[in-house]
């Protein structure tokens, strides 16, 4: 997945977290704990999640056929209320699981209990990035601070990102507060933004400008950052995030579920505006699988457009992998290359839905499905490989905490 590059037989090696090796098989070779024959399949950068409330699996399939409004307000705020760390952690490890059997190794988490996700991610051999979620005022901003400085380096695959909830859900004394602490602490910022045409239609009300214009009056781009969704952006909003070099992370399934729009990817992409994907929660969406995202992401497009030719399908694997790595800050993590992270896939390509092999990445994005995944490595640790998970505790141990759970947070 680096620039100009294409897909080629030859070796890959790890030693410890890193790719030690990419190339040709050579006359020596050092003694390998384990050697894997590849068999004519596919390696390639793990998929990145940039946009996730993973503990939101506990609703799944809760909430359904309502308009965002209703389904935010009414059927989610107040379950959530309900949350205890313990539950976050465990709905957190229902997501691994997810994850992992899609070939996903890292998730860019807005949600409760920070430290419950830091523990499930650490546990279970994953990267995660946490993302600031506040809303409220002023006062609000000494708690993102605190968790700023908390978490940012509490462990090598854990990382901390400025954010908050979203416009609609804080005060402009807030929002200024965010700001003034991005530009003290050279830190880029993320937020939900533009997601309906509502929540558009009622900054510019407040404000005069629309979300993306708004916050850019208060220098909270400076440092960069990115939204998620922006399903409502206009030529000048998208001029804003070309301007400051912000990532559009957008999560397809989620705002086409719920009806919010589909967002303007083929503009962005002709206009320079960098993407990434994200699948959202699973109450939302409702699967946590790439593959989806990078299917709809590409079709929508060509839909929305009436143009069969919208948006180049390699864009969208690019976007699920590369892009979603750097719009999280893993610029370690992003392709496959030596002396970076062993963060990495398997996909088996001898699977009929992926046969013929002639172009292999619109393949991915077209014909793909997350059953091709054989195997998904992070940090050069394998934690799953054909159906079998390695992260400290079986499936049937988390579905059956998870399930047990229930019982006070959905009654």
């Amino acid at each position: 997945m680096e620039d100009g590059s294409t897909v080629r037989s030859g070796e890959l090696w790890t030693d410890g977290d890193k790719i030690s090796y990419i190339g040709e098989t050579p006359a020596e070779f050092p003694v390998f704990e384990r050697e894997i024959n590849v068999g004519g399949n596919l390696l390639m950068p793990s998929f990145k999640n940039a946009h996730t409330h993973s503990a939101m699996t506990f609703l799944r399939s809760f909430a359904e056929d309502v308009s965002l409004q209703t389904w935010l307000f009414e059927r989610v705020f107040p379950y959530e209320d309900r949350l205890t760390a313990d539950d976050v952690y465990a709905f957190d490890r229902l997501a691994i699981l997810e994850y992992l059997a899609s070939g996903t190794t890292a998730f860019f988490d807005m949600y409760f209990y920070p430290e419950s996700t830091v523990q499930a991610a650490i546990e279970s051999g994953m990267r995660a990035v946490l993302c600031g979620s506040i809303s409220g005022t002023a006062k609000d901003v000494d708690r993102l601070n605190d968790q700023f400085c908390k978490y940012r380096n509490i462990h090598p695959r854990i990382g901390y990102r400025l954010g908050f909830h979203a416009e609609y859900t804080s005060d402009e004394s807030m929002h200024r507060g965010v700001a003034e602490l991005a530009q003290a602490e050279h830190e880029p910022v993320y937020t939900h933004i533009s997601e309906t045409e509502k929540e558009q239609l009622e900054c510019i009300e407040r404000h005069g400008a629309t979300p993306a214009q708004y916050f850019e009056s208060l220098g909270m781009w400076e440092n960069g950052g990115g939204g998620f969704h922006g399903v409502w952006f206009d030529q000048a909003d998208r001029a804003v995030w070309k301007r400051n070099g912000l990532w559009l992370i957008s999560c397809p399934c989620s705002n086409a579920k719920l009806a919010s729009g589909i967002a303007p990817l083929k503009e962005a992409y002709e206009e320079g505006v960098q993407l990434a994907l994200g699948t959202d929660g699973a109450a939302s969406n409702n699967a946590l699988d790439p593959f989806r995202e990078m299917y709809l992401g590409a079709v929508l497009q060509k839909l929305r457009h009436m143009d069969a030719a919208a948006i180049p399908a390699a864009e969208l694997l690019r976007a699920a992998t590369v892009g979603s790595a750097r719009a999280m800050g893993l610029h370690d993590c992003d392709v496959l290359a030596e002396g970076k992270q062993a963060d990495l896939i398997m996909i088996d390509l001898q699977a009929p839905n992926l046969q013929p092999k002639h172009h292999i990445p619109e393949s991915l994005v077209l014909s793909g499905d997350r059953m091709n995944v054989r195997m998904t490595m992070c940090a050069g640790r394998i934690l799953y490989e054909n159906g079998e998970y390695f992260i400290g505790a079986s499936p049937e141990e988390i579905i059956a905490d998870t399930e047990k759970r229930l019982s006070h947070l959905t009654d």
